[in-house]
């Protein structure tokens, strides 16, 4: 087993590892037993009662935090000439097509979204076994490949994420930093959560939400009350 570090070993005596807390206290402690010396992101992970084997039961979606992440978004725009003034106006890091296609082919993968139109998806595609891995592949169900590329590089920088459950049922998705006060995360954790309730899937039988719980990078994990924020 690992040694406690003495900042982990603080941070367990502050709270009581078997204890169910509100989302507001469960924000409380994780701002209060985080020691990174940056400012480490907030996250859930929501156990799903769900097969994610069975694609009746897959669950994914995209949500936009009313506060945002509090993370820089690094967003590549694929797409032809004609659109690229409107990828760059909206914000967009890096606008292009070929010679960004090349990049990436040579292992480039330097960005935090990539979004593109359904008409050079044919170039896009080839990229799929590098950008798949590292979860970068435009989705249009993740609004990612669209026509209306301005709004979409918006609404990524203004905290618009995307969200997928794993081969375990858990779905991982930062709410954002510890600097941000206490509402803001529960507001951010609220607007998750009651996304993830509306896309229950109908196969799905028994207890949707299993478990909740909230940590910051390298902090340990606070459980959440389900009841409390899924009724």
């Amino acid at each position: 087993m690992a040694k406690l570090t003495k900042n982990q070993k603080e941070a367990l005596a502050k709270f009581d590892k078997d204890a169910v807390f509100s989302l507001a206290d469960a924000a409380e402690v994780v701002k209060k037993i985080t020691y990174t010396k940056f400012d480490a992101s907030v996250d859930l992970d929501i156990r799903l009662g769900v097969d994610p084997r069975k694609a009746n039961q897959m669950v994914r979606g995209v949500v936009t935090l009313p506060h945002g992440t509090g993370k820089t978004v690094r967003v590549l725009v694929l797409c032809t000439p004609d659109k690229e003034d409107e990828a760059k106006e909206a914000g967009a890091d890096y606008v292009g097509l070929d010679e960004y296609v090349e990049k990436i082919k040579g292992g480039w993968t330097d960005v935090d979204v990539v979004i593109t139109t359904p008409n050079v998806m044919p170039k896009v595609g080839a990229l799929g076994r590098i950008l798949g891995p590292r979860g970068l592949m435009p989705n249009p169900k993740a609004g990612t490949v669209t026509m209306e590329i301005g709004k979409a590089v918006q609404d990524v920088k203004a905290g618009k994420i995307d969200f997928k459950v794993d081969k375990y049922g858990i779905v991982h998705a930062s709410i954002g930093k510890v600097s941000f006060d206490t509402q803001k995360l529960v507001e951010n954790a609220k607007e998750l959560i009651q996304t993830i309730n509306r896309l229950k899937p109908a196969a799905a039988k028994g207890t949707y939400v299993k478990s909740i719980y909230m940590s910051s990078t390298m902090s340990p994990g606070i459980q959440v009350e389900t009841k409390s924020v899924t009724n």
